[in-house]
């Protein structure tokens, strides 16, 4: 069963040798990450990760990879084990760097390619499979603002909002209604894996520890203790 779940985003820039120099915003969001994470691996070493891909696959824990193709070659590894070397996924490379920084044993990582029906199965399969924590990975919208990646949208802030909700109050009936269409048109990669978290059960506690958009990005960091 699903002990404890954390939210995440998957920035690169969460891993400071991909975004050096002094950043108050920046700064504020991994410090979130690392408290969410510090607390996921004090009530379990044993990790799933659930992230966002083109296709539905497992990646195993004796897996290791590296952030070159993102600006710098900072090793990554999702198990505290010797590895094999692979080109990961930014979700894995980013659940891996998390797991290191939290001192967790290993985690397995979970892409899901968006169908909330198979979201929905997931969850409940992690819901009723072995003790472990839960890492969701995945970003709100990239269109906050004009400076944004994705151009601005003024859906955006009303989206994310809702989000924030959601989490801050482990509503899961409102991470289901989060509608496909909508959130791909904002470039909101994080529904799916929210989905796949509303997946799990009902029974939590929430705790919102970060929302904002600095980047023109909605980054959220929530932690979800069994009720």
């Amino acid at each position: 069963m699903i002990v404890q779940a954390v939210v995440v985003p998957q920035p690169p820039l969460l891993v400071p040798a991909l975004s050096p120099g002094a950043n108050a915003e920046l700064e504020a969001l991994r410090a979130a990450c690392r408290a969410a994470v510090g607390r996921l691996a004090a009530v379990t070493p044993e990790w799933v990760a659930v992230g966002a891909g083109d296709h539905e696959r497992v990646i195993e824990p004796d897996t290791s990879g590296s952030f070159r193709g993102y600006g710098a070659d900072v090793p990554v590894s999702l198990s505290a084990a010797p590895a094999s070397p692979a080109e990961l996924p930014l979700p894995a490379l980013v659940a891996g760097w998390l797991r290191e920084q939290a001192g967790a044993d290993s985690v397995r990582v979970h892409l899901v390619d968006g169908d909330p029906a198979e979201c929905e199965r997931l969850g409940k399969l992690l819901a009723n499979g072995d003790r472990t924590g839960l890492l969701v990975l995945g970003d709100g919208s990239n269109r906050h603002g004009p400076k944004s990646p994705g151009g601005e949208d003024e859906r955006a802030p009303a989206f994310d909002e809702a989000v924030a909700r959601a989490l801050a109050t482990a509503d899961t009936a409102a991470l289901r209604a989060l509608d496909p269409g909508l959130a791909a048109e904002l470039g909101a990669g994080g529904r799916a894996p929210w989905q796949v978290l509303a997946g799990a059960g009902d029974d939590w506690r929430a705790e919102l520890l970060y929302s904002a958009a600095p980047f023109g990005v909605g980054y959220h960091v929530a932690v979800w203790e069994r009720g």
